[in-house]
């Protein structure tokens, strides 16, 4: 049986994939490693890439920790053990280019070893998910994009990305606005082996969306990069990042798990935009492609 020492060696081979292929795309732009240590126990490898051709900021970071649980999260996952490990790759990366969009991608494994115990089913589990948050909604990169999300799910279990599309709807979704964070993608948490799964198929299966972000992401930044845009289009993209922020400082799991279990704060906070606006009441022209956006930014839109 695959065990915590495999899934965070093959995390890291997944993440110096990605950080090798987004430089190449973006074509100047190097990533920045910094190697840190978590005061509770483990640590990471934060990879940060700025001020691109066409990467403004992005970041690729592993990690693996363990140590102890707050009060507070052995309570919100109704567990008992304090004790934990949890490994993972996060990647969110925001572009200079306001018709490309800005992607979210994360793949992770937790358990509480002390449930190892023979004759007792230990607590573990793998999460993940990806999804994509457009300045501007294009039909057809939608389509494409969840398009590849389903032949990767369909691979490995036949009802992965329906179940998964729909969580991902409920959870990226901004609820002081009335509106999702983008066009979703999938998102699941908590998945176990059973009689259908083992445990290897559902890490093959989390190494499989890791490797999907390169495929999907060079895909979207080549169809868009040389489109020429204006600089009313650039300010649409600084609001639509206020969105993103929002989210992720209102709701985001992640970011409320490292915040209550010490992690490195510059890490946690790298899904953060560089330049982001806040204009009071903006109303977007009847008619226009910014009011067609907000259109989409719905639950339930079958682009599959």
């Amino acid at each position: 049986m695959i065990n915590k020492e495999q899934i965070s060696a093959d995390y890291q081979q997944i993440q110096d994939e990605i950080c090798a292929a987004l430089e190449q795309v973006d074509g100047q732009a190097k990533f920045e490693e910094e190697k840190w240590e978590r005061e509770g126990g483990g640590g990471g490898r934060t990879r940060i890439i700025q001020n691109g051709n066409i990467l403004e900021k992005g970041g690729v970071n592993f990690s693996a920790v363990h140590g102890n649980l707050p009060a507070s999260i052995k309570k919100s996952l109704q567990i008992e053990q304090d004790d934990f490990f949890a490994t993972g790759i996060s990647i969110v990366i925001h572009p200079n280019h306001p018709l490309v969009p800005i992607i979210h991608m994360n793949i992770r494994y937790f358990e509480m070893p002390s449930s190892f115990v023979e004759g007792r089913q230990p607590v573990r589990w793998f999460g993940g998910g990806i999804d994509l948050t457009p300045h501007y909604v294009i039909d057809d990169d939608a389509r494409f994009f969840h398009q590849y999300l389903k032949s990767v799910c369909d691979a490995y279990y036949h009802d992965f990305y329906h179940r998964f599309k729909l969580w991902a709807d409920d959870y990226f979704y901004i609820k002081h606005r009335n509106e999702t964070r983008g066009i979703g993608g999938i998102f699941y948490d908590r998945l176990t082996a059973n009689d259908e799964l083992s445990w290897d198929n559902i890490f093959e299966f989390s190494k499989a969306l890791g490797r999907s972000f390169i495929p999907i992401y060079t895909e979207l930044v080549n169809r868009n990069r040389t489109k020429e845009f204006t600089d009313d289009q650039q300010q649409w993209q600084y609001q639509r990042r206020s969105r993103y922020t929002e989210f992720n400082l209102v709701y985001d799991a992640g970011t409320k798990f490292g915040l209550e279990t010490n992690g490195r704060i510059e890490s946690i906070l790298m899904s953060l935009p560089p330049t982001a606006k806040w204009i009071y009441n903006y109303q977007p022209q009847p008619g226009s492609e910014e009011e067609k956006t907000l259109s989409l930014l719905k639950k339930g839109i079958n682009w599959a």
